[in-house]
């Protein structure tokens, strides 16, 4: 995939102030509405949940092709290895494993919150670059719209190649639940999230994602903590939830993100 909006190449020259302004840049072009061709309740996995490994690239789960209208779904996730980052891709049609690519480049400024595209965009814009596949939706492994200027790791990739993005964090950033999150919450519970006082880039009380519960346990005192899930580019809220609830497969997270993670940390494994 090649970069459609170069202005917005995350660069780690730039100063705190720069980047702020240009996340607020990329805040007003990002489409928070479903703006895409495929159809989302055709991205849900089928077959059984012996999913398709990252060794049966191009074989469905149980032998059969899947069929070549689904829509193709990337999960993206980063390793580190000491100050470079390892960025993965795992492209799905369902469970068949359609490609995969990695790329690794110099993390060239520490972690600082809200800012984390500039520490990671570079390897996961040389990813896509040796991305022959075409998706339909990515999943990244950040946050989108929640985000202190509506601008999180998803927006920044989605905008700048202008592909439909969902954010899919472990942790909430900024933004107000509906109802509380530290308690155990039943597998398929949605709690929106709006924007607070620490959203300055929208109104209070804007719904910019949800807390999703892709997994739980039944009977353990212990508890799985929800998914934070915001819209990142040409996906509305409501939709970025349902696809992260139809791919979890019986994990907590997503099959595409999870299968992106594993890779990643193969490669780290590897170099």
């Amino acid at each position: 995939m090649e970069v459609t909006n170069p202005t917005f190449v995350p660069d780690p020259s730039l100063s705190t102030a720069e980047m702020e302004d240009l996340q607020r840049e990329i805040a007003a072009t990002a489409v928070f509405e479903d703006d895409h061709d495929f159809d989302p309740d055709a991205v849900a996995l089928d077959g059984p949940a012996e999913q398709a490994t990252l060794g049966e690239i191009g074989a469905g789960s149980d032998g059969e092709d899947v069929p070549a209208n689904r829509p193709l779904v990337a999960g993206v996730d980063q390793a580190f290895v000491g100050d470079r980052a390892v960025s993965a891709i795992v492209v799905l049609r369902g469970r068949e494993v359609i490609e995969r690519v990695y790329a690794v480049e110099p993390a060239e400024i520490p972690y600082v919150p809200g800012l984390l595209s500039f520490r990671e965009g570079g390897a996961i814009l040389s990813a896509f670059s040796e991305l022959d596949s075409d998706p339909d939706v990515v999943f990244v492994d950040g946050s989108g719209r929640i985000h202190y200027r509506e601008a999180g790791l998803a927006t920044h990739v989605g905008v700048t190649l202008n592909v439909p993005t969902v954010g899919v964090a472990k942790n909430l950033l900024c933004g107000t639940p509906r109802e509380p999150l530290d308690r155990k919450l039943p597998t398929g519970t949605r709690v929106p999230i709006e924007a607070d006082e620490e959203v300055e880039t929208a109104a209070a009380g804007t719904l910019i994602g949800y807390a999703v519960q892709t997994r739980q346990y039944e009977s353990s005192k212990q508890h799985i903590n929800p998914l934070i899930v915001s819209p990142g580019h040409r996906v509305s809220a409501g939709t970025a939830a349902d696809l992260v609830s139809a791919t979890a497969g019986g994990y907590k997270l997503p099959e595409p993100t999870r299968l992106a993670d594993k890779y990643a940390d193969d490669v780290k494994a590897e170099i």
